[in-house]
């Protein structure tokens, strides 16, 4: 099976082909230009480079999010016209499971617990607490402050949990983790591409595929063209 996956959650993304269970090709989009102006063609682009068309795909997987709205109401809407079009299923795989997912190069399997922190601007993560091995979730994903994060986790986090932190939010608020946690906290500096990981779980998980139409984005908070447009609603106060 070849599975054409995209990520659109982070201004980069990336894009990979997998086949049969192994990662072909993977390649991080221009963060010069927006995703609208990029997709479809970086798609296009990916599958000359692998030597196959659109037509030989056979799934299609995406990152449901959480992480840029716009970016991921792009990208979603890219696939499920591809997949439309070539009467296809869709994977959805959440930012938060690629960025846990030990694959060859990036991130070895881990026995600690995995804390997943996506920077959500104004201060706040994404964020979501994996048990080792990535799977079950122990805190549910929540948009919060680093420190509100962390409390919010106090009382699932034994004093002899060590934990492996992950995603752009940990290395931006590491100070604040080390600060609260000590040695048993460590931070995974690097920020891989999420297309291959999304790619890979879509094989090996193929009952997690949908229609098109069924496709959820994981917000976590809501857009911040929502809250702007409650805020200009919102009655003023004399």
């Amino acid at each position: 099976m070849l599975i054409l996956a995209l990520d659109t959650s982070s201004a980069a993304g990336s894009a990979a082909l997998a086949r049969d269970g192994a990662l072909l090709i993977e390649r991080e989009g221009d963060r010069s230009r927006t995703h609208g102006e990029r997709l479809p063609e970086e798609l296009m682009a990916l599958l000359r480079e692998a030597g196959v068309g659109l037509e030989d795909v056979d799934r299609f997987a995406v990152s449901s999010g959480p992480g840029s709205f716009t970016g991921l109401r792009v990208g979603i809407a890219t696939i499920q016209g591809l997949a439309l079009a070539r009467n296809r299923l869709v994977a959805p795989v959440s930012s938060f499971e690629a960025l846990a997912f030990p694959t060859s190069g990036t991130r070895p399997p881990t026995s600690e617990a995995t804390a997943v922190w996506i920077d959500a601007h104004r201060g706040e993560v994404f964020a979501t607490l994996l048990a080792p091995g990535g799977r079950p979730a122990i805190a549910p994903a929540s948009a919060l402050t680093p420190a509100a994060t962390l409390d919010a986790w106090s009382d699932v986090l034994a004093p002899q949990t060590r934990v492996q932190f992950v995603g752009d939010g940990a290395v931006r608020y590491q100070d604040a983790i080390r600060a609260r946690l000590g040695t048993r906290a460590a931070v995974d500096s690097r920020i891989p591409p999420l297309a291959g990981a999304i790619a890979l779980i879509a094989a090996a998980e193929p009952d997690r595929a949908v229609r098109p139409h069924a496709l959820v984005p994981l917000y976590v908070r809501r857009p911040d063209a929502e809250l702007a447009r409650d805020r200009r609603r919102a009655p003023s106060v004399p």
